[in-house]
C-alpha cells in the first residue's frame, strides 16, 4: 500500500466495496454504482479481498509502453537535428531518419519531441484568423446575395442549365429566381429587372468574383473597368460588394444546396421536361420555400427604393457599347451594319459617337445624347454582293438546304476464313507456314511476268522519251537556262530522283562549270543512257 495513488474513480470503488463487506448494500446495487455488470463486480471484489486496494489500480500503471521511444533515441534525434538536419521540416525529417539513420519514428512523435526540445519546424503554416458569424441586416432590401448554380435540375429528363437565385440577407427569403441555359450577364439583368419591377431597388448586392461581376486587371493600375453588370449597378445607385470566398456569401451558397435537394424533387413530381416547365414549377415552389425557411427581419420596414419616373430600367439593364458612326451613317455592331436615319435636330451623324444598346427583348437601339434612335439593317455594299455572288457560283450547295443524311444500318458479319495458312497462331510466327507463303508469292510473281504484267515500278531510265530529253536538259542546266527542278518537272519526276540519276551515271552530282556539258559532248551520258 506504500506509495499507492488512487484516482477519484478508484477511490469511489474502494468505498463501494467496503460497503459490500460491511453489508450496507447488495452486489446488485453496488455494481450499478460502480458502472459495471454484477459479474464484473464479483471479480473486482475477489481481487480486492486478495490484493487489497492495489487491485483497484490499473496493472499497466507505472510501466513503460511497448511502443515508447527510448530516451537514448530521443537524445540522438535531437542531436542529429541540431548538427546535420537543421532546417528540415518534420515530414521530410522522419523520412530522412528512416532512410539514412535507420531510426523509425512517426511524424507526430518527432514533432512532439522536437517541440519539447525547442526545435520547431521551419515550415510555417498560415496563421489562424479569428472568424465570427456576421449579423443579418436589420431591414429587408438592404442587401441581396445573388449567385448562379449550374446543375442537373431535370436529372436524366433534360440538359443541364443554370438557376439564377437572389436571397435577402435580412429574412433569408428569395424575392425571385429563374432558370436559363447558361450563366451570363443577360440572365442576371433579367433577375434584377423582375425584382425591381415587383418590389423595388435594393441598396446593395453581394456577389462572387465571376467574370460577369468582376474584372481582374484593368488598363490602368488601380482603375478596374466596370463590367456590364457593374455599370448597371452604378447607374441604379446600388452598392456592389464582392466576396473573397464562397463562405463569405454562405447564405446564398447554402440556399443553392437546399434548392439542389428540394427543387430537384419538386421538378420531378411536377413532370417538368424543359426550361419553360421548370420555371413554372419554380414559381410555385418559391412561396413554400419562403414560408419554410424565411425568418422575420429585426425591423419590419423595407429598405427597397422606389423607381423614379425619370429612370429607364430597360435602358439601364441592357448591354451598352460605344461605337463611331461611319461617313455613310452606318454603325457596325457584332457583324451587323446598322443604318441611322436623319431627324429634325440632326441631319447626319457621321463621325459622331453613339451608344448601342442591346435590350433584354432582343431589340437593338442607338442612343445619342440621351436621345433614342431606331436603326435598321443597312443594305450590303457592292463588294459584299460580289463576294456573295462568287460564293454562290463556286459553291452553290452552300446556299441550299442540305439533304438529310442517309443512315444505312449495316449488319456486321464476322466471317471465319479457313485456308492452308490458318492455325492457332499467326502464320508469320510459324517457320513452315512462312516459307510456304514465300514460295506461293514468288510463284505468283513469275506467272505474272510470263503473262506480260508489270510487277514493279518502271525505272526512270526506261521511261519513254527519257534518252532523247535527258542530254538536252543536262546541257541547259549547265548553261543555267533552266534549273534542276525545272528539268525534273520536264522529265516527269522529282528533283531528288534527278539527283539520284546523275549520281548513278557519274558517281557524283556534277558541280563544276561545263563538267556536265563535257561529259555529254564526250558521249558518256548518251552511252550510259544507251546501256540502260
Amino acid at each position: 500500500m506504500e506509495g499507492l495513488i488512487l484516482t477519484t474513480k478508484e477511490q469511489n470503488r474502494l468505498q463501494t466495496l467496503n460497503g459490500i463487506l460491511e453489508k450496507h448494500w447488495p452486489m446488485r446495487e453496488a455494481a450499478r454504482i460502480m458502472g459495471v455488470s454484477e459479474r464484473q463486480g464479483w471479480r473486482i471484489l475477489a481481487a480486492y479481498r486478495k490484493e487489497g486496494a492495489a487491485a483497484l489500480a490499473h496493472s499497466n500503471r507505472g510501466r513503460t509502453p511497448a511502443n515508447a521511444v527510448s530516451p537514448a533515441i530521443c537524445q540522438r534525434v535531437v542531436t542529429l537535428v541540431k548538427e546535420r538536419y537543421f532546417g528540415v521540416n518534420h515530414s521530410h525529417l522522419a523520412e530522412l531518419l528512416e532512410e539514412r539513420e535507420g531510426i523509425i519514428i512517426s511524424r507526430s512523435t518527432l514533432r512532439r519531441l522536437l517541440t519539447r526540445a525547442g526545435l520547431s519546424s521551419p515550415r510555417r503554416g498560415r496563421s489562424p484568423r479569428h472568424r465570427y458569424r456576421r449579423q443579418r441586416m436589420p431591414q429587408e432590401g438592404i442587401l441581396l446575395q445573388i449567385d448562379g448554380s449550374h446543375h442537373r435540375w431535370l436529372e436524366d429528363r433534360g440538359p443541364w442549365f443554370t438557376l439564377y437565385l437572389a436571397i435577402d440577407d435580412a429574412t433569408g427569403t428569395v424575392p425571385h429566381a429563374l432558370f436559363r441555359e447558361r450563366e451570363d450577364t443577360l440572365g442576371y439583368f433579367e433577375l434584377l429587372k423582375v425584382i425591381i419591377d415587383q418590389i423595388g431597388i435594393p441598396l446593395a448586392i453581394y456577389t462572387d468574383r465571376h467574370s460577369v461581376f468582376h474584372v481582374e486587371r484593368g488598363p490602368n493600375k488601380g482603375n478596374l473597368p466596370f463590367t456590364q453588370f457593374g455599370r448597371a449597378l452604378r447607374e441604379l445607385g446600388i452598392t456592389h460588394v464582392r466576396a473573397n470566398s464562397p463562405e463569405a456569401k454562405g447564405r446564398v451558397e447554402r440556399a443553392n444546396g437546399t434548392f439542389q435537394d428540394h427543387l430537384v424533387s419538386e421538378l420531378r413530381l411536377s413532370g417538368a421536361g424543359n426550361i419553360a416547365e421548370a420555371n413554372m414549377a419554380l414559381q410555385d415552389f418559391l412561396p413554400r420555400f419562403n414560408r419554410r425557411f424565411g425568418v422575420p427581419a429585426a425591423q419590419p420596414e423595407q429598405a427597397y427604393r422606389p423607381v423614379s419616373p425619370e429612370m429607364n430600367i430597360d435602358g439601364i439593364l441592357c448591354v451598352k457599347e460605344r461605337r463611331r458612326v461611319a461617313r455613310d451613317n452606318t454603325v457596325q455592331y457584332r457583324g451587323r451594319n446598322l443604318q441611322l436615319f436623319p431627324d429634325v435636330e440632326r441631319v447626319s451623324y457621321a463621325r459622331a459617337y453613339v451608344e448601342i444598346q442591346e435590350r433584354l427583348d432582343g431589340q437593338i437601339l442607338a442612343c445619342y445624347q440621351d436621345k433614342i434612335l431606331t436603326p435598321q439593317d443597312a443594305p450590303p455594299l457592292a463588294a459584299t454582293l460580289r463576294t456573295q455572288a462568287k460564293d454562290l457560283l463556286a459553291h452553290p450547295a452552300l446556299w441550299k438546304e442540305p439533304p438529310p443524311p442517309r443512315v444505312r444500318k449495316r449488319k456486321w458479319r464476322y466471317r471465319k476464313y479457313i485456308g492452308p495458312l490458318t492455325g492457332d497462331t499467326p502464320w508469320t510466327e510459324d517457320p513452315v507456314r512462312k516459307s510456304k507463303h514465300s514460295e506461293w508469292t514468288k510463284a505468283g510473281m513469275e506467272r505474272a511476268r510470263q503473262a506480260g504484267n508489270q510487277i514493279s515500278v518502271l525505272p526512270v531510265e526506261k521511261r519513254e522519251g527519257f534518252a532523247e530529253k535527258f542530254p538536252l536538259l543536262l546541257a541547259q542546266i549547265e548553261q543555267k537556262v533552266i534549273t534542276r527542278k525545272q528539268a525534273a518537272k520536264e522529265l516527269g519526276f522529282s528533283a531528288n530522283t534527278l539527283r539520284r540519276v546523275l549520281y548513278d551515271y557519274y558517281g557524283r552530282v556534277p558541280a563544276k562549270r561545263n563538267e556536265s556539258t563535257l561529259l555529254v559532248a564526250e558521249g558518256i551520258g548518251t552511252d550510259k543512257i544507251a546501256e540502260h
